[in-house]
């Protein structure tokens, strides 16, 4: 058995054990294929994580100009694989914790009252667009769902027709972030939003995704999404950081919970 059979096998059953506990380790499989096709390369014959194969991965990704945050998310897969083979008495080189950079932290944006009526103002102008036909219908009820719901973008945009009880306004979020899914009451002004929004769907053959993107069989993707907002929000007049640096769809969420907390002392709750 060559050395990199035996280092695809670690990773495969590495990715099989996050699972089994609930890590959905999607992105950490990527990472860890792309570095065993690296080390296949450069270091041909390995079976184990060395310190050499490791300082040379983070050299490579530095000389790409990755960011501190991209960077951690290569090195981190590969630092949990060395303690796979640690745990079954092979040596392996452990990363030590502080070697890289921090990545910065994200202050969110919590948008205003102005702000959030001027955004949602333009998602109702949102106008039809033949390549993607439902955008104009979609827009301002996926944004009011993620704001009012305080979704995760990925929760709104992968909700199935089923998902959402127009009837009893609960919504069954499937599969979220720990693998946890969950059911979420809405409030009335929304659930009449979306009683409206599901009859100006409901019958169109095909239809499987609440939010669809180009047609109705596939979903919205999150860069779909993403262009969307940033139209919105240049449209509403509200400042782009860049990159980094917000605001971000995200933050709709935060804003949520902030806004939440400030109607509950308001109400001396």
């Amino acid at each position: 058995m060559t050395g990199e059979i035996e280092l695809a096998g670690a990773i495969a059953e590495l990715v099989a054990e996050k699972r089994a506990l609930g890590y959905k380790y999607v992105s950490e499989e990527r990472a860890l294929a792309r570095f065993e096709a690296f080390c296949a390369s450069e270091f041909p014959g390995l079976g184990t994580v060395t310190r050499a194969s490791v300082q040379a991965w983070i050299a490579a990704a530095r000389g790409r100009a990755v960011t501190p945050a991209t960077l951690q998310s290569l090195a981190a897969p590969v630092r949990e694989l060395a303690r796979w083979f640690h745990r079954r008495g092979v040596d392996g080189y452990v990363l030590p914790a502080g070697t890289l950079p921090k990545p910065a932290r994200y202050v969110p944006h919590v948008y205003t009252d102005e702000e959030l009526a001027a955004f949602f103002a333009q998602t109702d102008r949102c106008r039809y667009c033949s390549e993607v036909p439902f955008r104009h219908l979609v827009m301002p009820v996926l944004f009011r769902t993620i704001y009012a719901c305080g979704l995760r973008c990925s929760e709104a945009r992968l909700l199935r027709v089923e998902d959402v009880d127009i009837d009893t306004g609960v919504l069954q979020i499937r599969d979220a972030k720990g693998g946890k899914d969950r059911q979420l009451p809405v409030s009335e002004p929304l659930r009449e939003r979306l009683v409206d929004y599901h009859a100006k769907l409901a019958g169109q053959p095909g239809w499987e995704w609440f939010f669809p993107g180009a047609t109705l069989g596939v979903p919205l993707t999150l860069g779909n999404v993403n262009h969307n907002f940033r139209r919105f929000l240049w449209q509403a007049r509200i400042p782009h950081g860049g990159r980094g640096h917000g605001p971000r769809v995200h933050d709709l969420r935060h804003t949520a919970a902030v806004n939440n907390l400030r109607a509950w002392f308001a109400r001396g709750e």
